[in-house]
């Protein structure tokens, strides 16, 4: 029972507060509003740690990397392979949830569109936006929650040159380390007021909404749930005969990798997708490198949640995404929110935010896609855990062609 709730303690609070606040919200209507205070001081305190989070954790995680002998190794066939597999579950995803759309009824609860500067104002250059969004034209810019990109762009150049210098540079080593050790207690310290903080939150926009958005939820977990299980059991198989492993030797191996599902957290996987990709056959340094590095960067399960949560964006702000462009805009921005979930842990909302900063919307929106993500944990844990373990044989199989 101990281990039951150290695990899932935190998450079961959240869902308890959200529970809470959506009654709340129902019973008390517009009058919710009196709580609206709490959601939004709650708010503004992660606001304020996510510039130096991001910062710190993205250049820490160069260095790691770095002193693991990854960067100039396997990397390249590792950042290729976690790309591909991030295509075809973001492709499939968004696939899915076109033909089972569960956002039709939040469509347009939004109001009018807020957009100010993002993809998806009409008047901006598809050019000058890929430009705005990755890149500023000034230092001081760069601290911002309204512009996680360039911020993320810039701390993953200087993590990079402080892992290349080395020794050369031990302070500033040192000083990335204990930066990145600090701000992610003071976000843990933090998000264990979530469920207060995001339950009254939660309650003024089921009382400003109506309560007929709950209805979504349960929905769009369903459809996360049905496409983690077909990446699971249909692309993962495929991809084992792809390599020519025996279907029953790599779903023995499967088994425990899946079974840390109950650890709610893909990282606690890692030394047992180690041994069962040896098991595989995986040479032991590729095994060493891509799955350590999967665990911060490839999140196959966290990409399926993050599809639905820009797709719910886009409905809820009124807009209705057709059409190849639209399909490019979801799957890309899924990939990247996936990605910064994986390499800023206890992250808070920060995909959310970065979600939010890139189509231009109110930031406070942020909160109401993070409840997404905390009802789709367990699924996309599950493929999170497994989907490392099939890249690392794809890895091998690709080194040895």
């Amino acid at each position: 029972m101990h281990s039951f709730w150290k695990n899932y303690g935190s998450t079961l609070l959240l869902l308890a507060g959200l529970v809470m606040g959506g009654v709340l919200g129902v019973v008390l209507g517009e009058d919710a509003a009196v709580l609206r205070p709490v959601g939004t001081l709650f708010l503004n305190l992660i606001f304020v740690l996510v510039v130096p989070l991001v910062f710190f954790s993205v250049a820490q995680s160069l260095v790691v990397l770095r002193k693991n002998g990854v960067i100039g190794r396997v990397l390249g066939t590792s950042v290729c392979v976690f790309l591909g597999m991030s295509l075809i579950t973001g492709i499939f995803s968004f696939g899915l949830m076109s033909l089972w759309n569960p956002f039709a009824d939040v469509l347009g609860q939004g109001g009018e569109k807020t957009f100010s500067g993002g993809f998806l104002d009409e008047e901006v250059h598809i050019g000058d936006a890929l430009v705005g969004a990755f890149t500023v034209n000034d230092f001081p810019l760069l601290l911002s929650r309204e512009h996680l990109l360039p911020l993320i762009v810039f701390a993953a150049l200087f993590g990079l040159s402080v892992a290349l210098l080395g020794q050369k540079v031990p302070a500033a080593e040192k000083m990335v380390g204990e930066g990145a050790q600090i701000f992610m207690k003071m976000m843990e310290v933090l998000m264990r007021m979530a469920p207060i903080g995001i339950g009254c939150y939660f309650a003024d926009t089921i009382g400003q909404l109506g309560g007929q958005i709950m209805g979504s939820y349960l929905e769009i977990f369903l459809v996360v749930s049905t496409a983690c299980a077909v990446l699971l059991f249909v692309f993962y198989t495929l991809c084992a005969l792809y390599c020519r492993i025996p279907l029953g030797k790599f779903w023995r191996e499967m088994i425990p990798s899946a079974a840390t599902v109950g650890t709610c957290s893909s990282a606690a996987c890692m030394p047992v997708n180690m041994a069962a990709a040896r098991r595989l056959g995986v040479e032991d340094q590729i095994a060493d490198g891509v799955i350590p590095l999967g665990t911060n960067l490839h999140k196959d399960g966290s990409l399926v949640a993050s599809v639905a949560k820009v797709l719910f964006a886009l409905y809820f702000f009124g807009i209705t995404p057709a059409g190849t462009g639209a399909a490019v805009l979801v799957v890309l921005l899924s990939i990247l929110q996936s990605v910064v979930v994986g390499a800023i842990p206890v992250g808070g909302m920060t995909g959310e935010l970065l979600v939010c900063a890139v189509l231009g919307i109110d930031p406070a929106f942020a909160a109401t896609l993070m409840i997404i993500g905390t009802l789709c944990d367990i699924p996309a844990t599950l493929l999170n855990a497994t989907g490392n373990l099939v890249a690392a044989t794809l890895v091998q199989h690709f080194v040895r062609k």
